[in-house]
């Protein structure tokens, strides 16, 4: 094959010594059951070479600042570009990053607003102009007769250097002092200033005692205007009380005496003193003094001097087309690209913005073709999930333009409702007739259909897993013999439940929700049932399910004086004794932290071995055997089983631990064997392979039957948790809660658990939620995926838009009746899909 990535012997994780080309310049999809390898081909071996040879071709001194990736477990790779990354992360957790600066809109506004923008006074509200030295002069002789003041040039303001040569020059221009930092010093002297710290400096024109005669006018302004033409159109009048007052002659308020300071793109940034409000330092939140700017901000409250717009009264009284740039940023993007379409300019002012303009209304059109139209510019960047984060990423990536970059995404799907996915496969097909590669780990149907080549990982998980079964077109996948992927693609195979008529017992209402954009609305969860909240992105899906269902109930269930939040009230609560939220956070943030520690199956293993005869004789207690504690563990690695030596400029390197040879306890612990294995032999082993071993210790295969039937049958036992993905971290919560003793009266809540998965996986998952619902349980899932909407027992279809254009029930009721609306996006789906 010509034109290809040819990839040789590549043995990453469970990949089999893989040799496989991949087409440039198409649209590539790699899919494959969980665990399958996808990722390991896409971002371990193809990725990680990729980044590793261009952060190899720069200097040592560049390398130390970049994060460095080692050498994949791979023969060789032939034809490799530039490789980027486009994963499923959130974005930033800096409360100072928006969807405005990580897309570099903000940036462009800033300067636009610096350029065009038309000041107001924001005292008065009245547009400002320029002040003649006249009325300068004037404004100063109205000080009281007597009255002590200094006319400074700020030649310097808030920047960092030494300015050893403006000195010298003010001093052989003759004049005797300066204000530099707010303290007054004599020119003739020694004068060192910090180069990194910012500095401002004032040089002292003239000294006056105000006196109302002709005399001092004349006097004053020449001084003022010499002051004016060192500063360049700025002066300041430093008074008794030590305060400055600043006088331009481009910008002031002749009513209310409020002069502007020079209007630069600063101005507008929330991340400068120049321009950020003073109260919250430009974070837009009340901080309390001494508190880090990384703790959760989104529960602090709204600062009370800006109002959450982050910066000065002054760059907020800055208008273009009549809005602030604070009101610019409140709108949504579908809002924002209609606001500078319809933007009136003079003709000079259309001169001057023609390529700023031209530069946002691009950005704002590719975040609306990836599906984020109802995002607003000024939204935290900490607050949008993984998948609205690599949309965000995707739409920059557009924007930078470029060619011969391989482009590798994982499952840019997520997240989004067919409709919007429909906008994202066209954004995909874009990048890919610019003229780069575009490689996606994805299972959505529509995204394999569109692509140019299929590669089908498998045929199982894990172990079992890291072949490559089936590669070529769709149609190719589709009649390929092996492929289980195909056979779903054609129809041949679908993801269903059995057949069956559950009635609801009673219904949980959440009346009046009304919080972010829901209008109002009340919402009716049958009992007993699994029921699906479908919509497009950004209709509400979250804010009702889990910032008002989730947070409100856990109140009444759980607490004596009980917080509604988003909604008036919850009735039908009494029928429930339990609600859970299955998240996809991590089941740890530590490599200590795995599935058998988290399901509490490791506490079983553990009693094991410790009534283990060996174990008795030697005094051996479950303590022994956990690798968290002193005792039975590896004191060289401390239970690690690796070693990291850190390497400044290199990668850091991990090193298997030369005293356990990385199974993380002591010898005299190994020595304690149950069927011939150690501890660390049962961590090492796969779900299936513990099921044969511990076949005949009920608690033990109880806990483990859970986790295969989540499709978790392929994860080693002692899986770091930090290798998970959302998906499987998600769904090893789920086991936990499948082992436990059910009530019959739960409400599970998922947010998209069809996250990572193949359709053979969702159709294990379907099964895993028909049974919590067959034991009396409720399960309500947030879900765009069609083989678990069309299944469901009720849908409740929010919209009909994203953002302020939805928040509002479109349609509720089985998914034939939700097929029969003619409003709905969902139904629109599910009458494509044959149920109409």
């Amino acid at each position: 094959m010509s034109g290809s990535i040819i990839i040789k012997g590549a043995r990453e994780h469970n990949l089999k010594n893989l040799d496989v080309e991949i087409p440039r310049d198409k649209l590539v999809v790699i899919t494959g059951l969980s665990g399958s390898g996808k990722s390991s081909l896409a971002f371990d071996t193809i990725y990680a070479e990729g980044q590793r040879r261009y952060v190899e071709s720069l200097s040592a001194y560049a390398r130390q600042f970049l994060e460095q990736m080692g050498k994949p477990d791979v023969d060789s790779i032939e034809g490799l570009s530039p490789a980027i990354s486009i994963e499923q992360k959130s974005t930033s957790h800096n409360p100072r990053s928006t969807v405005g600066t990580v897309t570099e809109i903000y940036d462009y506004l800033r300067l636009l607003f610096a350029r065009v923008g038309h000041p107001y006074c924001y005292q008065c509200g009245q547009e400002i102009a320029a002040q003649t030295v006249q009325q300068m002069v004037d404004a100063i002789q109205s000080l009281p007769e007597g009255a002590k003041v200094q006319i400074l040039a700020p030649i310097v303001r808030g920047r960092k250097g030494e300015y050893r040569k403006e000195l010298l020059d003010m001093r052989r221009a003759g004049y005797v002092r300066a204000r530099i930092d707010g303290k007054v010093v004599d020119l003739g002297d020694e004068i060192t200033l910090d180069k990194q710290k910012k500095h401002t400096i004032e040089v002292v024109v003239d000294r006056l005692v105000i006196k109302h005669d002709q005399a001092m006018a004349r006097r004053m302004a020449d001084s003022v205007e010499t002051a004016l033409k060192l500063a360049h159109g700025l002066i300041g009048v430093l008074d008794q009380q030590d305060q400055v007052t600043l006088y331009s002659d481009t910008l002031a308020c002749i009513r209310c005496g409020v002069s502007y300071p020079e209007i630069t793109p600063r101005v507008f940034s929330f991340n400068s003193p120049h321009g950020a409000c003073p109260a919250c330092d430009g974070i837009g939140y009340a901080v309390a003094p001494g508190c880090p700017e990384e703790q959760d901000f989104t529960t602090l409250e709204l600062c009370q001097t800006c109002q959450g717009a982050r910066l000065r009264p002054e760059s907020l009284a800055i208008k273009v087309g009549k809005r602030s740039i604070a009101e610019v940023t409140r709108l949504s993007v579908r809002a924002a690209a209609e606001f500078f379409n319809q933007l009136s300019l003079t003709e000079r002012e259309q001169f001057i913005a023609q390529r700023i303009l031209k530069e946002v209304r691009e950005r704002l059109g590719f975040l609306v073709n990836v599906g984020l139209d109802y995002l607003t510019l000024d939204r935290a960047a900490a607050t949008l999930s993984g998948g609205e984060g690599q949309r965000i990423r995707l739409a920059t990536q557009i924007g930078s333009g470029l060619v011969g970059v391989l482009y590798i995404l994982d499952e840019p799907s997520i997240g989004l409702h067919q409709r919007d996915n429909r906008r994202l496969l066209q954004t995909l097909l874009r990048l890919r007739d610019l003229g780069n590669t575009v490689v996606v780990v994805e299972h959505d149907a529509e995204t394999m259909l569109a692509a140019d080549h299929i590669l089908d990982l498998g045929p199982g998980a894990g172990a079992h897993g890291g072949e490559l079964i089936a590669q070529g077109t769709p149609a190719e996948i589709m009649e390929h013999p092996d492929s289980l992927t195909g056979r779903y693609l054609k129809g041949a195979l679908s993801v269903t439940l059995p057949h069956r008529e559950r009635r609801a017992k009673r219904v949980l209402s959440i009346v009046g929700a009304k919080k972010h954009n829901l209008k109002g609305i009340t919402a009716n969860i049958p009992l007993g049932l699994l029921t699906c909240v479908t919509g497009v992105s950004g209709s509400g899906k979250s804010t009702l399910v889990l910032e008002v269902l989730f947070h409100s109930l856990s109140q009444l269930l759980y607490q004596k004086h009980p917080k509604i939040d988003g909604c008036k009230e919850i009735q039908g609560a009494d029928a429930l004794d339990k609600v859970i939220d299955i998240d996809q956070s991590p089941i740890g943030r530590t490599p200590r932290s795995n599935p058998a520690t988290y399901t509490g199956l490791f506490t079983f293993i553990r009693d094991l071995f410790a009534q283990l005869p060996e174990s008795r004789v030697r005094g051996y207690k479950p303590g022994r055997y956990s690798f968290n504690v002193k005792g039975g563990r590896c004191e060289a690695c401390e239970g690690d089983g690796l070693i990291k030596i850190e390497m400044h400029f290199l990668p850091d390197i991990y090193v298997t631990c030369e005293v356990c040879k990385g199974q993380r306890y002591n010898r005299e612990t190994l020595d304690v064997l149950y069927k011939g294995r150690s501890i660390a032999d049962v961590l090492n082993m796969t779900v299936d392979e513990a099921l044969a071993f511990f076949d005949a210790v009920p608690f033990i295969k109880a806990k483990l039957q859970t986790l295969h039937d989540v499709g978790l049958h392929y994860i080693k036992l002692g899986q770091s948790a930090t290798t998970l993905s959302g998906g499987e971290a998600q769904r090893v919560k789920l086991s936990r809660e499948l082992s436990k003793r059910a009530t019959g009266r739960t409400l599970y809540i998922l947010d998209e658990p069809t996250t990572g998965l193949h359709f053979a996986d969702t159709q294990r998952l379907l099964d895993v939620l028909n049974r919590l619902v067959e034991a009396g349980n409720t399960v309500l899932v947030i879900e765009h995926n069609l083989d678990i909407i069309r299944n469901a027992d009720w849908i409740i279809d929010l919209g009909p838009e994203g953002g302020d254009r939805g928040g509002e029930i479109v349609a509720e009721g089985t998914p034939r009746d939700i097929a029969k609306s003619k409003r709905s996006y969902t139904g629109q789906v599910l009458r494509e899909a044959g149920l109409g």
